[in-house]
């Protein structure tokens, strides 16, 4: 087990985590990226003195970023959404427990300097809070590993995929590998990943459990989301301390009720949406005992939806 920098969340398992920069080696680098940009290296300094929420989890999802940064898709430059998503979070007054950001880091095919670009975008985020990151149909699982080698490892139980289970106090969060084959839409846990989840849920009984994937479930069984949704429905039916699935990859903003009771949040796109109209951006969510606070903050503030704030009940 090791305790993340600066806050209460307990990893066990073996995540894919970019652990929060001490002050000193967050300062070096802020140095670096001064002089690069022109500015002062005291204009990042503040960002280590936040008061932390530990209730407080933030989501990006689909941020497909690609090596150039200035490509444009569907009318999108990724990098400049991201990275406005970025800067929106370090303006937060308060830093979160953790960010999670869940699969689609890349743009299409993970190329490798597509998580270089992706590297620098989310560094300034880990002055304030550790980053947990998941992995999509257009992540490349070899291309990931190389560009984070001191993070990447996989749970010995599940060869080639790269999940974990962690404690936040008031619930614990399973983190899902969906990554099939790079590039085709349809994701799938296996068999090993499934067993391993309903083993770790028997295991830890007594409290919440919140699943985090980049996958959706196909309610209609189609050929867009899990392959295996069956099989994870019914440990959401089967494991009712399971109070909230996440995911991302429709790149549609949504809250449901799934028929075991669970909560569905359907996570926004940093990058591009695929319906002209739905909104982009992140998620913050705030942990009570009995539910969680999901608050949409989208890139258009003037979006109908901006700023919407939905009360999650847990079953």
């Amino acid at each position: 087990m090791v305790e993340s920098c600066r806050s209460q969340v307990i990893y066990s398992g073996m995540p894919v985590l970019l652990p929060q920069l001490s002050r000193r080696e967050f300062l070096k680098r802020a140095a670096l990226a001064a002089a690069a940009a022109g500015l002062a290296p005291s204009c990042y300094a503040w960002l280590l003195d936040k008061p932390r929420d530990e209730r407080l989890f933030v989501f990006f999802s689909d941020t497909h970023v690609a090596a150039d940064a200035a490509q444009v898709f569907n009318g999108v430059n990724m990098a400049d959404h991201m990275a406005a998503c970025v800067n929106e979070l370090l303006a937060w007054p308060v830093a979160p427990a953790l960010v999670i950001i869940s699969g689609d880091l890349a743009f299409r095919m993970g190329e490798a300097g597509d998580y270089e670009r992706f590297g620098r975008l989310i560094e300034p985020v880990r002055a304030v809070a550790p980053v947990h990151l998941m992995l999509g149909n257009h992540d490349q699982r070899r291309h990931f590993w190389d560009a984070f080698p001191q993070d990447a490892a996989t749970v010995d139980a599940i060869p080639q995929k790269q999940a974990a289970v962690f404690s936040s106090g008031r619930v614990n969060w399973f983190l899902l590998d969906s990554l099939n084959h790079t590039n085709i839409t349809m994701g799938k846990l296996g068999w090993a990943q499934l067993d391993w989840l309903d083993a770790a849920l028997a295991a830890r009984p007594g409290q919440p459990a919140l699943i985090v994937c980049h996958h959706n479930l196909d309610q209609d069984f189609d050929i867009m989301g899990l392959e295996d949704t069956r099989a994870l429905a019914g440990v959401l039916e089967r494991r009712p301390q399971v109070k909230a699935f996440i995911y991302g990859h429709t790149h549609n903003w949504h809250v449901a009720l799934h028929k075991s009771g669970a909560q569905l949040v359907n996570l926004p796109p940093t990058g591009y949406v695929f319906v002209p109209g739905r909104p982009s951006g992140w998620v913050r969510a705030a942990l009570r005992d009995d539910g969680m606070e999901v608050e949409l903050r989208c890139l258009d503030r003037k979006h109908p939806e901006h700023g919407q704030v939905k009360q999650l009940a847990w079953r």
